[in-house]
């Protein structure tokens, strides 16, 4: 998947290309449309269509006229005509009947496609693409120093070179108006180009930038989406989300736009929901509201002072609340029922997956954890207590098998050990001669290895004092 011929000259990957869809070989899926009729056969007498769709860098997709029938397939580079003068370079998207049926759901008119394509890229327009790519990085950097120097409140986002390097657009984000007539004066000198300003949202910034969400994948805005709808804290509170601004908020820093992915599906369960049921009357007290599982169809209710919920399925909150209306207070919300028995029961279904349980780490820690207890008490001894046959005494011989009993007794009786003569006690001054200990060595001869003294060992002290250590004192 990955391409190694697009802008940043080191290859990309579908992950996280630098050239934010615009490699060569459409190899980062970037706002890809999938051809679902490239399969099927056409009549014999039918026309192509003579509208490409072509993409440019960001999520820029535009519409030309193909008079020239010149074969074209996805991914490859054209050279296209340009509002303003001069040609650009883009690739691509789809081609044939798919392009018509992107201009009815885009809403653009096949009479308003005056845009044609001159060529093929040849190996020239690639160069100066790449060249023109290669400064997009320098001139943003370059431009938004200037914008500091006149302390203009906005920022530079994002600049897109055209394919003939004589145009250069710069997309910034800003709260308000900003007067950059000066901005692009200094610009002009120092880039020698034509210079157009665009505002854009902060959805759309972060959708030319990319990133990585909090789901782990790339944004949606940045991959597929392409029309940005308003998400408002309805959609939150309609799903029961906690109203956290850090974790409801994106990367543009609005509302996420999944928040309205699953909201039709919220919406038509809430109709089930009985509405203004905060409060249910009984003799025993007003029971509150606390919690609603929307897809499970139940409402928790709790008295006060009382800790405990008490779950109800919708038809006995229903059931009450038009005794309510009715001025009927019944005696209590009913018999408690397990939340096990209103749940529907999980499916039975076939693991082919081969996982096990997600607690079979613990299962396993917790039977070693046993075994090492079981060990550790065979081999303890209790305190206060007799000796048992687990942990005998270590006075009592401990209990042998009939097997090993019967082979000891065959077995020959050992020769008695004779005691070594202890040496007789010397005199003092004189050194043992005869008797001398084993290991010891006698006078003059080298120490082994094994018997070397360790340098970081401390001299005797009694050893000082010997007239041998002190050559320069004289014995006394």
């Amino acid at each position: 998947m990955g391409c190694g011929s697009c802008s940043t000259g080191g290859g990309c990957s579908p992950a996280g290309c630098k050239s934010n869809g615009s490699c060569l070989t459409n190899g980062c899926s970037k706002l890809d449309v999938y051809d679902w009729l490239s399969h099927m056969d056409m009549p014999t007498n039918y026309k192509p269509f003579q509208v490409i769709e072509v993409k440019f860098k960001g999520s820029r997709k535009e519409f030309y006229l193909n008079n020239d029938n010149i074969y074209l397939e996805a991914g490859e580079l054209v050279v296209v005509e340009t509002a303003t003068g001069g040609y650009d370079v883009g690739h691509v998207s789809i081609t044939g009947e798919l392009v018509r049926m992107q201009m009815v759901k885009r809403r653009v008119k096949e009479a308003d496609v005056t845009k044609k394509i001159y060529r093929k890229a040849t190996v020239a327009d690639v160069d100066k693409w790449k060249a023109a790519k290669d400064l997009e990085w320098e001139t943003m950097h370059r431009s938004r120093k200037l914008a500091l120097e006149l302390n203009l409140s906005m920022k530079l986002s994002d600049v897109d070179y055209q394919g003939d390097k004589t145009k250069a657009t710069f997309y910034y984000t800003a709260e308000g108006r900003v007067d950059f007539r000066e901005l692009i004066k200094k610009m002009a000198e120092q880039f020698r180009i034509r210079i157009e300003m665009r505002q854009i949202g902060m959805r759309q910034e972060a959708s030319r930038l990319g990133g990585i969400g909090s789901c782990g994948r790339e944004l949606c805005c940045s991959t597929w989406l392409t029309d940005f709808k308003t998400v408002s804290t309805s959609a939150a509170r309609y799903q029961n989300l906690s109203l956290n601004t850090l974790k409801l908020a994106g990367q543009c820093g609005k509302l996420k736009c999944c928040l309205n992915y699953e909201l039709d599906t919220y919406m038509d369960a809430l109709k089930h929901i009985p509405d203004n049921v905060n409060v249910l009357k009984t003799e025993r007290g007003d029971a509150r509201l606390q919690k609603t599982d929307i897809f499970k169809k139940l409402m928790w209710f709790s008295y006060p002072r009382e800790e405990s919920w008490i779950p109800l399925p919708i038809s006995k909150v229903k059931e009450i609340q038009q005794q309510n209306k009715d001025g009927i207070i019944p005696a209590d919300l009913g018999e408690i029922v397990p939340v096990e028995t209103l749940t529907a029961k999980a499916p039975d279904y076939e693991n082919v997956v081969g996982q096990d349980s997600l607690t079979r780490l613990d299962e396993r820690s917790r039977n070693n954890n046993k075994k090492k207890n079981k060990n550790r008490n065979k081999n303890s001894n209790p305190n206060g207590g007799g000796a048992t046959q687990a942990n005998p005494q270590p006075n009592q011989p401990r209990p042998q098998p009939a097997v090993a009993r019967e082979a000891n007794a065959n077995r020959p009786p050992r020769p008695e050990r004779q005691q070594k003569p202890q040496g007789q006690p010397r005199a003092e001054g004189t050194k043992p001669e005869g008797n001398r200990p084993e290991g010891a060595r006698p006078e003059g001869a080298k120490p082994s290895g094994n018997n070397r003294r360790h340098k970081h060992r401390r001299p005797n002290q009694n050893n000082q004092n010997r007239p041998d250590n002190n050559p320069g004192k004289s014995a006394e």
